[in-house]
């Protein structure tokens, strides 16, 4: 099913209920927070973790209010997407002071991998407005955790509609990132979706983004390329990837925001004329 769409549903997983719900009642506490008292935390480019309301996807605003925190404190990242620039920064976790119960224990090692609690509020004009745009996450794998509101749509490859993903209770959503279309060398393709916005309802979701170490290499696994398959993809470095795509968040840019189709090698005299290469080279 992943290599035809990209999104699957995963039932019976083991997950113990009361851990989600713990932290899905954590969620509704904090956006439920004057705002005065959330922006406290807020990212700026320099502080790139904890609350955000103005974030952008392809440079359009999305209806939504956000908390990001990652899986490994603190997270090793580039200094800038500059394939010179050697520096590395650390991104250090920002908690609320309520509710307490959001700083997390953090037990993983090595990699960029970060949590975002999601926050949709009603939208008195939803034919006009996007909770998110339509995108493709850049990363590894995407699991997340929606709402009976619903709201996520995936963009069907056989004829461009776009599908609602109808929320399943206690199922966790499965998507395929961008890594490992790249890894796959596109046995399994990462797959455009986006999120539409209620009239009357909020809704709540929880996505956890699972991606490698910031010193990656991403390119096509060796065992699957060869003289009739050769690699789609030219190498590139995931951490520079992964800064360059978070600048787009705080601003509008003058082009599209950095995607792996930049680094298609069939498409490479194209599209990466003039513009900025975050490979190892």
């Amino acid at each position: 099913m992943p290599a035809r769409t990209g999104f699957f549903q995963v039932v019976n997983h083991g997950v113990p209920l009361e851990k989600r719900q713990k932290l899905e009642d954590s969620s509704r506490k904090f956006f439920g927070l004057l705002s005065e008292e959330k922006r406290k935390i807020r990212r700026t480019e320099k502080l790139v973790l904890g609350y955000y309301d103005t974030e952008h996807t392809k440079n359009v605003r999305d209806w939504k209010e956000v908390l990001d925190f990652v899986a490994k404190d603190p997270n090793l990242v580039p200094a800038s997407p500059d394939p010179h620039d050697k520096e590395l920064l650390e991104w250090h976790n920002v908690w609320p002071q309520y509710p307490l119960e959001l700083k997390f224990h953090i037990f993983f090692r090595d990699q960029t991998t970060y949590v975002r609690l999601n926050h949709y509020p009603p939208c008195s004009a939803p034919d006009l407005a996007l909770g998110v745009g339509r995108h493709k996450d850049g990363g590894a794998l995407t699991i997340l955790f929606q709402d009976d509101v619903g709201g996520l749509q995936v963009k069907r490859k056989s004829d461009g509609e776009w599908v609602a993903v109808k929320p399943t209770p206690d199922a966790y959503i499965v998507n395929v990132g961008d890594i490992i279309q790249v890894w796959s060398n596109e046995a399994y393709e990462s797959v455009e979706h986006r999120v539409m916005v209620n009239s009357e309802k909020e809704r709540y979701s929880i996505p956890y983004f699972f991606n490698p170490a910031h010193y990656t290499m991403v390119e096509p696994l060796e065992e699957l390329t060869n003289e009739q398959s050769p690699p789609k993809y030219k190498t590139y470095s995931w951490g520079k990837f992964l800064i360059n795509r978070r600048l787009s968040n705080f601003k509008k840019l003058n082009v599209e925001n950095l995607q792996i189709s930049h680094f298609r090698i069939s498409e490479l005299a194209d599209k990466l004329e003039g513009a900025l290469s975050i490979n190892n080279n």
